[in-house]
């Protein structure tokens, strides 16, 4: 019976599935270092192993290709960062974590922002952002979080405190040299202690006996 798939630039025949997922991982590497435009699929091929053809036998161009990716990443980060809306000093810490720890999966996602038009870039965000908000308007609706806050607003600021010092990597230059502490740890203390100062942790309130 002949293999299900053929064999790939090395002259080796694919595991199922196999040339996807390296093309995957070659176009995240890809995006995250040159953008879209700036991105080759010729190089995404050469790094995948594989041709440019079956690149796009797999993806019908660039901008395909890139909103399959960022649609993984953002499902990546969702998985790894995990909001709580009680808890949104430990959201803000684990966003801190995640974005320090790839900064590629930042500069992936805000390529997407600033090179594709609002509709084919903004798509994963957005449904990943209406998923969040309504998470935060059940917590406002069980009095984990003061519902004066528009839920959209919470979200956002959240994201931005948290992300302040992978977004402004200049200003993180300057803090490594000329902040009181210096360590990545006291950025990170001052990422959650900006966001429970706004949207304090929720507490329990003490069952009345």
């Amino acid at each position: 019976m002949p293999a299900l798939n053929g064999p790939d630039s090395s002259g080796l025949p694919d595991a199922p599935d196999s040339t996807r997922e390296r093309i995957v991982d070659a176009a995240a590497a890809e995006f995250s270092r040159y953008g879209i435009a700036g991105a080759r699929m010729d190089r995404i091929a050469k790094q995948a192993r594989t041709s440019k053809e079956r690149v796009y036998a797999h993806f019908r161009g660039k901008e395909a290709l890139y909103a399959f990716v960022v649609t993984r990443e953002l499902a990546a980060i969702t998985e790894a960062t995990r909001m709580d809306p009680a808890d949104l000093p430990g959201y803000a810490g684990r966003l801190f974590d995640h974005f320090t720890e790839h900064p590629e999966h930042f500069r992936m996602i805000a390529w997407g922002r600033l090179e594709m038009s609002e509709a084919a870039a903004g798509e994963p965000t957005r449904a990943a952002g209406a998923r969040k908000t309504e998470q935060l308007r059940h917590a406002q609706a069980a009095g984990h979080l003061d519902p004066a806050w528009d839920p959209v607003d919470v979200l956002a600021l959240v994201g931005q405190i948290a992300t302040t010092w992978t977004a402004q990597t200049e200003m993180a230059d300057v803090a490594t040299r000329h902040a009181r502490d210096t360590t990545l740890a006291a950025r990170r203390t001052a990422v959650i202690e900006a966001v429970e100062r706004i949207f304090p942790t929720a507490h329990p309130t003490p069952e009345v006996t």
